[in-house]
């Protein structure tokens, strides 16, 4: 698709006027090579491009390289015109590409991950507390149950071996461990003026 003006010596007549600064040319120049370069653009991106934002810069560029001069041959304006409106449509795609190929390269937005990460630090905070107010509980047992049960992790079976309880006998020992750990908690909170997360004890459930 060739871009056109009307002749050569209205060719030469636009570039003259607009390299002496003639604002009015330049408003020509858009309005003669406007759908020209429309139809040069839509036929390279195909849809894969804002067409209208590329015309704007090519007739922004073209004019430019008008008054800076670069257009030697006034009878070729409609040729240089349409050059540069498939170059700048082909550049636009390939850096699209390229920037595509880099971003299919890159890890995973770390954005995501930063909710975790706080989370883990609290996690690692609340976990310390736990431990101050189990060394703070009078009865050993009830510490050891505690500790291995939640902290360690360790099955009840195991624990009940260890601490020489049966299973109903576990139960019951675990509740009343629980209940001295909850006060020894709040406790612990207020004597710091510090409230419980979300009402709760924050310890072992």
């Amino acid at each position: 698709m060739e871009v056109r003006v009307t002749s050569w010596s209205d060719a030469a007549e636009l570039v003259r006027r607009i390299r002496q600064g003639d604002r009015d040319a330049e408003g020509d120049f858009v309005d003669r090579y406007r759908r020209g370069v429309t139809v040069i653009v839509a036929r390279v991106v195909r849809g894969r491009a804002p067409v209208d934002d590329l015309c704007q810069d090519v007739l922004s560029t073209a004019i430019q390289k008008v008054r800076a001069g670069a257009v030697r041959e006034p009878e070729r304006l409609s040729g240089f015109v349409a050059g540069l409106a498939r170059t700048v449509s082909i550049d636009y795609l390939k850096k699209e590409s390229s920037r595509s190929a880099i971003e299919a390269r890159l890890p995973p937005c770390p954005v995501a991950e930063a909710p975790q990460a706080v989370q883990q630090l609290l996690e690692q905070e609340q976990a310390a507390i736990v431990r101050s107010v189990l060394a703070e509980l009078e009865s050993p047992r009830d510490r050891e149950i505690l500790f291995r049960f939640y902290l360690a992790e360790e099955e009840k079976e195991r624990v009940c071996a260890a601490l020489g309880l049966s299973a109903v006998h576990f139960n019951r020992v675990l509740f009343r461990a629980r209940e001295r750990y909850r006060e020894l908690y709040r406790r612990w909170l207020a004597s710091r003026g510090l409230d419980g997360p979300g009402g709760q004890d924050g310890g072992p459930r």
